[in-house]
């Protein structure tokens, strides 16, 4: 029942160290899968003594397809170079693997976002669906960004989290956010989704009320309501901006 970790990377130097640190314990073998890093991610990697697969960048659900189609294993753990495995996560991956009844495990997160862990506007629990039984699983080509993967059977709850460190600052969460704006302008377009003008009032006012009131952002206060603000900007506003103008991107 071999379970191998595969941390997906691009430009991680700053995380990768630590994250190969923590998870390898809690699994038979770490790879680190690079979208081909500038900078010294596979050397960090390879001096950990861990196997470095490189891969041209497409998207998301691409690159994590790809592994499952070439890791030669019974279990894949998906892990991000800015998330931590803890040790409880670590020993209840170990009891889940062993339950041939599950194809898969929902994990939850604690998002630290600008160095301030958000437990609410949907930063917590925030399940992920990454430990699963490789021969069932599949990723929907469809969703480029924020992808989705279809287990081929039963799916569990883990109950320990895993640790985010989401944004060092307020630059790099901007541009991450303008990066799925602009993935999400793309799925729209692809869907013959067409905006009109109530899309540009409607969507920012629901997304802001889903985040900070539905999700109980404002118990994160200040941070919560910056959040809000600007999840209603860039999941409401800016891919029908993109969409019905793509240059503007």
């Amino acid at each position: 029942m071999t379970l191998v970790a595969v941390i997906l990377t691009k430009n991680e130097a700053t995380h990768i160290a630590d994250c190969i640190a923590a998870v390898r314990p809690w699994v038979d073998q770490v790879i680190v899968w690079d979208a081909v890093s500038t900078d010294n991610t596979c050397d960090l990697a390879r001096a950990a003594g861990v196997l470095v697969v490189q891969r041209p960048w497409d998207n998301f659900a691409a690159q994590r397809q790809a592994v499952l189609d070439t890791v030669g294993a019974a279990w894949i753990l998906f892990v991000d170079a800015d998330e931590r495995v803890t040790p409880e996560l670590g020993e209840e991956i170990g009891i889940a693997r062993q339950d041939n009844t599950i194809n898969g495990y929902w994990i939850p997160r604690r998002n630290f976002i600008v160095g301030q862990e958000m437990r609410a506007g949907g930063y917590f629990p925030d399940y992920q669906l990454r430990l699963l039984r490789r021969g069932s699983a599949r990723y929907d080509g469809y969703r480029a960004v924020h992808e989705t993967v279809n287990v081929g059977g039963a799916e569990g709850w883990l109950q320990s989290a895993l640790i985010h460190f989401n944004y060092q600052d307020w630059a790099q969460f901007h541009r991450k956010q303008r990066f799925y704006a602009a993935y999400e302008a793309h799925i729209l377009l692809q869907s013959h989704i067409y905006p009109r003008p109530h899309n540009f009032v409607l969507q920012p006012l629901r997304e802001f009320r889903r985040r900070f009131i539905t999700l109980a952002g404002w118990r994160d206060g200040w941070a919560g309501l910056h959040l809000a603000f600007w999840l209603a900007w860039y999941y409401g506003f800016m891919p029908y901006w993109l969409a019905l103008a793509p240059s503007a991107e």
